[in-house]
């Protein structure tokens, strides 16, 4: 395999990157004050570590039993099981990341947020081999962006963005839906003929369906859909998969649905205050709410907002609470409330001894809102480590940028122009000005040998003037055969920065927030996962290209 398998460009050469977050990558001295670690500081992570584990109380190995039944339908690999015993052990911190349920598996950027955390462990083991570190995936299945999560995008037969979805009737489209407790329906076949369709066919492709088809069927969850899914290509690296809406899980929660209602008022001053220091350095990623709970009624979740009264009522429906009613169902009923998207780090470092969160560019910063309610809740922080950020460059589309002499930076800054880009560098000298120089040569040269000849002998030199008009003529000739050389080269130009856009810079976006892992798997197989888990770095802080030699 070639040496150049894996290129960096610091993120400051990318585009759609918040300020936010390259300041916290590069110059992490300017967002401090947002943040309680430095990520890339090594030698805070033994701090991290002894805070999580020095907690005078942590639910961590009451989750691990109920992650075991959780795993009850499965069969996961030895390397899964251990990490699974691990969490019920003292000496055991997690490393967390998470995602909602996407159609088969959602963006590129889940498959990078889950080997950065498998890789981080690993790494963390080699550095402090007395402590246990267990790699966990939270499913986030409680949110309720059903549009989001139900369209899949993929490189098509032809290389082309090619957006699949899987078409519900308007109700599911409502956001007090939880969207990983929607059962799929027989829309899902026409989900498989669209992206079977739409696929080039390769030696991957009928078994990959089959697969894809056995784990999405009607009658399923999303929930359930998604775990499996991921428990089909990370389980042999010994990711545990996490469902936090498991009745069991939220009892061990009721302290904080307690804490968040009784004191919501200070919490949402301390997140609106740290919302407002943003906004004048940045921005703030989430808008603050009254109260960081939903409560579940019917099937569906509501937004809990306080009134001038005393009383809670649930958004978009005419029921309200006493306090005490409310602090009641909390305590008898947790399995009712669900945390917002400001709360939910909450439960999860309530739930495990987190020492390390894996967070893409939205949610590092959203970190910056939430941090102000770890020490409200009495939890440790995490250090909020970046995943790694990936372009995967296949080898044909390697083949271009060298034959037009491009780097991929070249595609990422100048991608409104890509073919004006490529025409340059291909075809340097403008026809129009080469082909208008050479009849100026001639006219000029003609004329030199009229007045040469006609002193030798005035016929001879009248007769130049036709021989002009003759090379003239078939000067144009010959440019117009050069334009329609040109005019194909440029047909030609058009559909290699085509190519490339659509791979690599899809619809304006970086491609590990659009394309679908089962865009590549479907071309390289699922040995891919090796490779990219073999290439992709933790500890090189930069966008990264991965090319793909295959």
């Amino acid at each position: 395999m070639p040496d150049n398998n894996v290129k960096f460009i610091p993120f400051g050469e990318m585009p759609g990157f918040p300020n936010l977050f390259l300041d916290y990558i590069s110059e992490f001295e300017n967002t401090s004050r947002f943040y309680k670690y430095d990520f890339r500081n090594a030698e805070s992570y033994q701090t991290v570590i002894d805070s999580v584990l020095k907690r005078p109380t942590s639910n961590q190995a009451d989750v691990a039993g109920i992650i075991e039944q959780q795993y009850k339908h499965l069969l996961p690999a030895e390397k899964t099981q251990a990490n699974i015993a691990a969490l019920k052990r003292k000496n055991t911190v997690a490393v967390v990341t998470g995602q909602q349920a996407g159609i088969i598996g959602g963006p590129l950027y889940t498959v990078y947020k889950t080997f950065t955390a498998i890789k981080l462990a690993e790494h963390l083991k080699t550095l402090y081999p007395k402590i246990n570190f267990v790699p966990v995936f939270w499913i986030e299945i409680e949110d309720h962006d059903f549009e989001e999560i139900r369209h899949a995008s993929i490189l098509d037969a032809v290389s082309s963005l090619k957006q699949i979805s899987y078409n519900v009737e308007d109700g599911f489209l409502d956001e007090h839906f939880s969207v990983g407790t929607i059962e799929l329906t027989a829309e899902i076949d026409s989900f498989f003929i669209a992206l079977e369709e739409s696929l080039r066919n390769t030696e991957f492709t009928s078994n990959m369906l089959n697969e894809l088809k056995r784990i999405y069927r009607p009658g399923r969850t999303f929930k359930d859909a998604f775990k499996d899914l991921l428990f089909s290509m990370f389980d042999s690296y010994g990711l545990v998969l996490f469902d936090p809406s498991d009745k069991g899980v939220k009892k061990f929660l009721s302290d904080v649905f307690i804490n968040e209602i009784e004191n919501f008022r200070w919490h949402s001053a301390a997140l609106i205050e740290r919302s407002a220091e943003l906004e004048e350095l940045y921005h703030a990623q989430v808008k603050v709410r009254p109260v960081n709970l939903f409560y579940q009624m019917e099937g569906r979740r509501f937004n809990i907002d306080p009134d001038e009264d005393g009383y809670f009522r649930l958004r978009g429906k005419k029921v309200k609470f006493s306090k005490e009613e409310l602090l009641n169902a909390a305590s008898e009923t947790p399995e009712l409330f669900s945390p917002n998207v400001l709360l939910r780090p909450i439960c999860q470092d309530t739930l495990f001894n987190t020492a390390f969160y894996i967070a893409g560019p939205s949610e590092i910063a959203y970190f910056a809102q939430v941090m102000p309610l770890y020490s409200m809740f009495d939890i440790p922080e995490p250090v909020i480590y970046p995943r790694a950020s990936v372009t995967l460059l296949e080898k044909h589309l390697n083949d271009i940028l060298i034959k037009y002499n491009l780097s991929i930076q070249n595609l990422f800054l100048n991608r409104d122009n890509l073919r004006d880009l490529l025409l340059e560098n291909t075809l340097p000298v403008s026809l129009e000005d080469l082909f208008e120089s050479a009849k100026n040569d001639i006219s000029a040269m003609m004329a030199k040998l009229r007045h040469g000849l006609t002193q030798l002998d005035k016929t001879t030199g009248d007769a130049s003037e036709r021989y002009r008009v003759k090379m003239i003529s078939a000067l144009a000739e010959y440019k117009s055969k050069a334009l329609a050389a040109e005019e194909l080269k440029q047909e030609v130009l058009f559909r290699h920065s085509q190519k490339l856009l659509s791979a690599i810079y899809p619809d304006d976006e970086l491609q590990e927030r659009c394309y679908n892992m089962f865009s590549y798997i479907n071309r390289y197989g699922l040995e891919i996962l090796n490779t990219i888990y073999d290439q992709i770095s933790i500890l090189t802080f930069d966008h990264q290209i991965i090319t793909l030699w295959k």
